[in-house]
């Protein structure tokens, strides 16, 4: 008997009362932790900028000291990547994200347009959730942390179960930080059950002010279904063209940096390189030059059996964050000692070829097109599974077909000349903000292609004088009720008197 089917018996037998009592309990639970939350944001409210960052430096500082700590916490939590990678990240986290919003105005008056005479106040949401993904647990909660504080949101984070030890000491740490600087009672809270049907509770709470998803498919539409206002970001499965006026060997140093960075868990890594015939066989050579391993067709099959879940489509969890020796031993393949990736040439894209899908590890698949133009419909038919609206790279010199790429993709980052993993996170090699939330766009059915920071967090309120628009009195308004004139006679006197 399955265990499956066993369960299932097993819940046949429990009285339906008994699942109204566990619902209900979840439901107070879940109404005290908003009750908790709604106090915290009553008193966040009042608070002035230099209160605000205040709070927002001792936990950036909190933060940043114990980076190495909540790094190797991660790492051995989650078997997932490199905990001198996650140093990097949970700097990002820290460091980074706090030099970029630092100075922000947050509270109060923002701007005054004398001309039109418009204030504009920055208020703050409420109560905000922000669900954390097991592939960069305590960077992505910090910077969570960070930005909802900066804009004096109380925030409740839900982290995925198999990163609760990590995420709970990260939170700890947190709310201490912010205690000690004046904070709020509550403003930091953690849900440490780790269980989906009480997130899932959270996310619906009619107190919930916004909902910060950052995960898989599944839970970014759950977010966006909760009848709660979202950002939610998902999956990217990157592109990466590699042109004839590319140099050839920094694309491929570059592109190795990032896949193996943290094992590949960033979801802005690179999934598939692309390029013309004509200059296939130097890129290969490049790869195996800098220690990347062509897959035969037997070795091929073996990953696609270990990495990919067929009745899905989509990576397994055992692949996730693995180096390459531990995915080639449990694949049953030998690759040479130092291998860095996994290299799969593929011809063609979607369910009859697996390792076409978005895959968190150092994997990388591989496409010779006859021509240009199939090599970017190959990009584009990546970018459509599964990753649409996130990311996409282009390694050329050429700035037509820089600009051509762009414009063809949808993507709410397209990288040029640089390694995908530290680029569309931002700051590293560019002025993106830095963020561990990464927008996708309606493609990717999410509000904004934006790197997500503090200003996503505020409501904006504008107070509007009276100011007479001289566009508006500075026309004789009656032509509009004379039917003797025409449209374009009254829209030609309009635009001659402006």
């Amino acid at each position: 008997m399955s265990e499956n089917i066993f369960f299932r018996k097993f819940l046949n037998t429990i009285p339906t009362n008994i699942f109204n009592i566990m619902s209900e309990n979840l439901q107070q639970q879940a109404n005290d932790f908003l009750e908790r939350s709604q106090l915290a944001a009553a008193e966040f409210h009042q608070f002035n900028q230099e209160q605000t960052d205040r709070i927002v430096e001792a936990v950036f500082k909190a933060g940043f000291n114990n980076r190495i700590k909540l790094a190797k916490m991660a790492q051995e939590e989650t078997g997932m990547g490199v905990w001198e990678h996650k140093v990097i990240k949970n700097v990002l986290g820290t460091q980074l994200v706090y030099e970029s919003i630092k100075n922000e105005k947050t509270v109060g008056v923002i701007s005054y347009d004398p001309r039109t005479g418009i204030t504009e106040i920055a208020q703050p949401l409420g109560p905000i959730l922000a669900v954390i993904p097991v592939t960069n647990p305590t960077s992505t909660a910090m910077f969570k942390i960070l930005i909802c504080l900066k804009s004096r949101n109380p925030i409740i984070i839900s982290s995925h179960r198999s990163a609760s030890k990590s995420c709970a000491e990260t939170v700890r740490i947190c709310y201490e930080a912010a205690l000690s600087a004046g904070a709020p009672e509550d403003c930091i809270q953690m849900i440490e059950s780790g269980s989906r049907d009480f997130t899932q509770i959270m996310m619906a709470h009619p107190n919930i002010a916004l909902i910060l998803a950052t995960g898989g498919t599944g839970l970014v539409k759950a977010a966006y279904s909760s009848g709660n206002p979202a950002i939610g970001v998902g999956p990217g499965n990157v592109p990466v063209f590699i042109d004839e006026s590319a140099d050839i060997p920094f694309a491929v140093a570059s592109i190795i940096s990032s896949k193996t960075f943290d094992n590949g868990t960033i979801c802005a890594s690179e999934q598939a390189i692309v390029m013309v015939e004509s200059i296939e066989q130097k890129v290969k050579e490049e790869f195996e030059k800098q220690k990347c391993y062509f897959l035969n067709n037997e070795e091929l099959k073996k990953l696609e059996k270990f990495a990919i879940v067929p009745e899905t489509s989509s990576m397994s969890a055992a692949v996730v964050g693995q180096s390459v020796k531990v995915i080639a031993e449990k694949a049953g393949i030998t690759v040479p000692e130092g291998t860095k990736i996994l290299m799969a040439k593929l011809d063609g894209v979607g369910k009859d070829y697996p390792l076409s899908v978005e895959v968190l590890a150092p994997i990388l698949a591989f496409y010779g097109a006859k021509d240009y133009n199939a090599a970017i419909n190959c990009c584009i038919d990546l970018n459509y599974l599964g990753g649409i609206g996130h990311s996409a790279c282009i390694y050329a010199n050429d700035e037509k077909r820089i600009m051509e790429y762009s414009e063809l993709l949808n993507a709410g980052r397209v990288l040029v000349n640089t390694p995908t993993s530290q680029g569309a996170v931002g700051y590293f090699y560019n002025h993106l903000a830095p963020s561990l939330t990464l927008g996708c766009g309606t493609g990717g059915k999410n509000i904004t292609t934006e790197n997500i920071t503090a200003k996503n967090l505020l409501n904006i309120q504008r107070v509007s004088r009276r100011k007479a628009n001289e566009l508006w009195f500075g026309f004789d308004q009656s032509k509009y009720f004379d039917e003797s004139l025409s449209s374009e006679q009254i829209l030609n006197d309009y635009y001659k008197n402006h």
